[in-house]
C-alpha cells in the first residue's frame, strides 16, 4: 500500500471511529465545498422555463469546485468528490467536454456487479484486476443522462444522451477530484454504488459551471 493510501486509509479510520465521517468526502484530501442550503437558484429557474417539477432527488454537479452534491426534497443532503472532463465544458458531440444545464438518469446500468466490473459499449468485458483492463476508462456503475433542454444539450448536434455523457466509475480512482474525463463525471467506487442505488431513473442531475 503506498503511503498516500495508507493515511487515507487511518485518517477515516480515526474519524470513523470518532462518529465524525458524514459522508467519504473528506477521505480524498479534497476541501468541503459550501452549496446553499436549496436547490441552486439557476436550477429551479431551468426547471421553471422548462415546465418541469423538480425531483426527489437531484444531483448537483458543480464543475469548478469538481464536487458532486446531492439534494433530497430540495434540500442539501451530502457531497463527494468528482471529475468532470479534462477539456473544459461545453455541449457540442465530439468536443469531449462535460455539458452544462438540466440532465435526467436516463438509465441505470451494472446493478449488483462487483466494484472494478469494466465496461465497453455498456456490456461487461471483465475486472479491472483482468489483465489489459487494470487502465479501464469505465468500470463498475453507469448513469446514462439524457439532457432535457432542447438545443442546448438535447437534440441535434448538443445531445447528452446521443453523447454518451454518463457518471460512472474509473480504474484510476486516484484521479477523483482533478478535470481527467472526456465529457463524463467519474466517480469513486465506495460513492458510486450507494450513490446508484439511491437515485431512481429520471432523477435529476444539474450541472454547472
Amino acid at each position: 500500500m503506498s503511503g498516500r493510501l495508507l493515511l487515507s486509509a487511518i485518517v477515516l479510520m480515526m474519524l470513523s471511529t470518532s462518529g465524525c465521517v458524514t459522508n467519504r468526502y473528506y477521505t480524498h484530501m479534497h476541501r468541503p465545498v459550501t452549496f446553499p442550503a436549496r436547490l441552486p437558484d439557476a436550477c429551479l429557474t431551468a426547471c421553471a422555463r422548462l415546465n418541469l417539477t423538480p425531483t426527489h432527488y437531484v444531483v448537483v454537479i458543480q464543475v469548478s469546485t469538481q464536487t458532486l452534491a446531492v439534494y433530497e426534497d430540495g434540500a442539501y443532503d451530502r457531497q463527494y468528490p468528482c471529475s468532470t472532463s479534462r477539456h473544459g465544458i461545453g455541449q457540442t458531440e465530439g468536443s469531449n467536454r462535460t455539458p452544462l444545464g438540466l440532465h435526467g438518469i436516463a438509465e441505470k446500468i451494472g446493478a449488483g456487479e462487483p466494484a472494478g466490473t469494466v465496461f465497453k459499449g455498456r456490456q461487461i468485458v471483465g475486472r479491472t484486476t483482468d489483465p489489459g483492463l487494470q487502465d479501464a476508462k469505465i468500470t463498475t456503475r453507469i448513469l446514462w443522462l439524457d439532457g432535457l433542454d432542447p438545443g442546448f444539450n438535447r437534440g441535434g448536434n448538443v445531445d447528452s444522451h446521443a453523447r454518451y455523457i454518463y457518471i460512472h466509475g474509473t480504474a484510476d480512482q486516484a484521479s477523483i477530484g482533478i478535470p481527467t474525463s472526456c465529457g463524463c463525471t467519474h466517480l469513486e467506487d465506495a460513492d458510486l454504488i450507494p450513490l446508484f442505488d439511491l437515485l431512481p431513473s429520471g432523477t435529476m442531475v444539474w450541472i454547472e459551471e
